[in-house]
């Protein structure tokens, strides 16, 4: 079986090929073709295909990372939405919860209205109503009402229909008529409804949700439908999987069906890669740090299980969106982060960055201001001809000349001492980000050990982990392409939900029956689904979880259910979890308070084939010669002092499991570069990681990686 993981970041596209029946791993990077994502997608398969040896007829799976939907949020160029909604609730996309992140300011963007994602002249109400808890009608739905507002989007050239009545969520009657009725009048139309998408109560959630999937949906759909028919005419006969917020795989059929949960489809690989390698590793505790061209994905990984952000947070550049997202923080912090002087004379790193095209001022391609890259080639940290495996020539005098220029004379400093303040000012910001996801709830990141992802992440985890008081930084065997190698490890996974909400401390024979049956019905799609996508039977996992709170509360927490029959004890023992669940998340419980049941959820997963590394050959050696390439002197900071350093570099690929690299020293492979200071030194796993960890006062490094594990595993 050959699988391909290919992921679209905003600077280069990562692409990663295992081919099992050889055992063989290739990578490659292409520059990302952000005017049409598919042409390097295509590029790049057609290219590593080519240097893998292998026919792109050959490929039986597309595993693809992508950021269309994400970037449709970020520039706000979604569809035309028309939205048929219950009479007199057709501004709760507009009144929101008057919740703002500065409850004090008055001149604060609010983007619900703003850039709402359904204008207000096609949110037309339709008279209906459902009661409340049990779904009945009240007011039935009228259908001339439902047939002119259809008319009137029609002729307002929308691009899609959402149909969001209130408590659709206990009964989708109304929602299901008014489809029938949109697809009766106007066929061609993508129509949504906000039970199909996400049937959970708090109906501006729902609402917005809804309204998100259907914002994003026209370009999402014919971005597949276009990427499915570049790959058939490349020859690419393998099935097309694409990563969900979740960190579960779906199918492209899927995916076309809720565009909503793509959103961070590109972060969710690289979180992935991380738990996978630190599970391979043996250690629990992780902070990811993808650093690609444009942004950092940050997360935080406790017991070597993604966390998956609480429904109170889950919103995508400021519209909440009530799907399953790991919880993973997107900084503007990359290699071309854009430095610059503000207009009042602050020295300023990002969150604008030169992408892929011009790129920083080095890439030779008409870039004048300096970037992160330029400064990592000014203080040699980055080779010029070794960047990208020699495919992309580096340009240092162009740097040099944009750093002077640019920071140099304004601020006073020789071109060193700005580049290095670009590396300290990005640093900062990815560690105050690391700081708000850890310290902030309680965890404590020098017990973990920092990831370094994404083709930039190597050269500035050290001085990170530095700066947050870690002590280990782990560097996978093809860091640059971590987000594409975590597709690999991705399986195809859904959620089905419905509301059931209950007091846990009157559950009667009758609810537990009712529970039950939900559940049953839940497990029966779910796995209907899977084997529709082509799981074997025995592949296909089943997690059955209750999403509870206390009574009155504002937001829900998992609590795993356990298998068989719902009884007394079963309650029991989702209540306990349920405690568990809330004295880890927030650092205290009530046990003497009345437990809701709100959702029932089931989490269907298709387990696919896992990636295997071959392991290396032993070396035990101490900076060794036969990997040694050639020396060239290297600026660092050591105690507040600019030094430079004669500094070796290192063919990664030449290392054995047990050498020992130590600082100053770089190591060079294609896909990224490892930056190794003065008193840290690198030890070689057998299964080919870099464990980067600070010089022992006593013993080797062994000793060394082996204490700071104790602390992390």
């Amino acid at each position: 079986m050959v699988r391909v993981g290919v992921d679209v970041g905003g600077t280069f596209t990562d692409l990663i090929l295992v081919d099992e029946l050889t055992n063989q791993i290739h990578v490659h990077k292409v520059p990302s073709t952000l005017e049409d994502q598919s042409i390097g997608v295509i590029n790049g398969i057609q290219e590593l295909c080519e240097k893998a040896g292998v026919p792109v007829t050959a490929v039986d799976y597309v595993l693809h990372g992508t950021t269309v939907a994400t970037n449709i949020t970020i520039e706000r160029n979604g569809a035309a939405v028309g939205m048929l909604t219950t009479k007199n609730y057709r501004d709760i996309l507009h009144i929101a919860r008057h919740k703002k992140m500065e409850n004090f300011s008055i001149q604060q963007d609010l983007p619900w209205q703003t850039d709402p994602l359904v204008l207000r002249r096609n949110r037309i109400p339709i008279t209906e109503k459902l009661a409340a808890p049990d779904g009945r009608v009240k007011v039935p739905l009228n259908e001339k009402e439902v047939r002119e507002a259809v008319q009137r989007l029609k002729d307002s050239n929308v691009d899609v229909v959402v149909i969001s009545f209130l408590f659709s969520f206990l009964n989708d009657e109304h929602e299901q008529l008014a489809k029938k009725i949109v697809k009766e009048m106007w066929p061609e139309v993508q129509c949504f409804t906000s039970s199909e998408i996400v049937p959970q109560m708090r109906e501006y959630e729902r609402f917005s949700t809804a309204a998100m999937n259907a914002y994003v949906a026209p370009r999402v759909s014919k971005y597949l439908e276009h990427l499915v028919s570049a790959l058939d005419h490349a020859g690419v006969e393998g099935e097309l999987h694409i990563m969900q917020s979740s960190g579960g795989m779906a199918t492209s059929e899927m995916a076309t069906e809720k565009p909503v949960t793509l959103l961070k489809s590109g972060p969710s690989g690289a979180v992935l890669a991380t738990a996978w390698c630190g599970d391979l590793e043996g250690v629990k505790n992780l902070i990811s740090v993808d650093i690609g061209g444009t942004s950092a994905d940050i997360s935080v990984i406790p017991n070597g299980t993604p966390k998956i952000i609480n429904p109170r947070d889950a919103e995508v550049n400021g519209y909440p969106v009530l799907v399953p997202m790991i919880d993973v923080e997107v900084i503007g912090a990359g290699g071309g982060s854009i430095a610059y002087i503000d207009a009042g004379g602050a020295f300023r790193v990002g969150p604008k960055s030169a992408g892929a095209n011009p790129g920083p001022a080095c890439y030779g391609q008409g870039g004048e201001y300096p970037c992160v890259t330029d400064a990592n080639v000014i203080l040699g940290r980055l080779d010029p001809e070794q960047f990208l495996g020699g495919d992309l020539q580096l340009h240092p005098e162009l740097s040099y000349k944009a750093v002077e220029e640019t920071l140099c004379r304004q601020l006073d400093m020789t071109v060193e001492e700005a580049a290095l303040g670009i590396l300290k000012i990005i640093n900062n910001h990815m560690a105050l980000c690391i700081r708000a996801k850890s310290v902030s709830k309680g965890i404590d990141p020098r017990e973990f050990a920092l990831f370094a992802a994404g083709g930039a992440g190597p050269l500035h985890s050290v001085d990170l982990a530095e700066t947050i008081g870690c002590n280990l930084v782990i560097v996978p065997s093809y860091p640059g392409i971590s987000a594409a190698t975590g597709l690999l490890v991705g399986d195809l996974k859904y959620d089905f939900i419905k509301s059931h909400i209950n007091r846990l401390d009157k559950v009667t024979p009758e609810t537990m029956t009712s529970i039950s049956a939900a559940l049953e019905t839940l497990s029966s799609e779910a796995q209907d689904q899977l084997l529709k996508d082509g799981v074997n039977p025995e592949d296909i996992v089943v997690e059955r979880i209750a999403e509870c709170r206390y009574a009155g509360q504002g937001f829900e927490l998992r609590a795993a259910i356990p298998d068989g029959p719902i009884t007394e004890q079963t309650i029991e023992i989702i209540s306990k979890k349920f405690h568990e669940a809330h004295e880890e998340e927030y650092g205290h419980h009530f046990p003497e308070n009345v437990v809701e049941l709100i959702t029932l959820r089931i989490v269907a997963t298709g387990k696919t084939p896992s990636l295997a590394l071959p392991k290396l050959e032993i070396g035990d050696r101490i900076n060794p010669g036969e990997a040694l390439m050639y020396e060239r002197d290297t600026v660092f900071e050591v105690n507040g002092e600019i030094q430079r350093f004669p500094t070796p570099r290192y063919d990664r690929s030449k290392l054995l499991a047990q050498d020992v690299i130590t600082g100053p020293a770089i190591i060079v492979q294609r896909d990224s570069t490892t930056s190794v200071p003065p008193h840290w030194q690198a030890t070689v796993s057998e299964n080919g990681t870099l464990f980067v960890a600070a010089k022992a006062a006593q013993g080797g490094a062994a000793e060394s990686v082996e204490k700071l594990f104790s602390k992390v595993r």
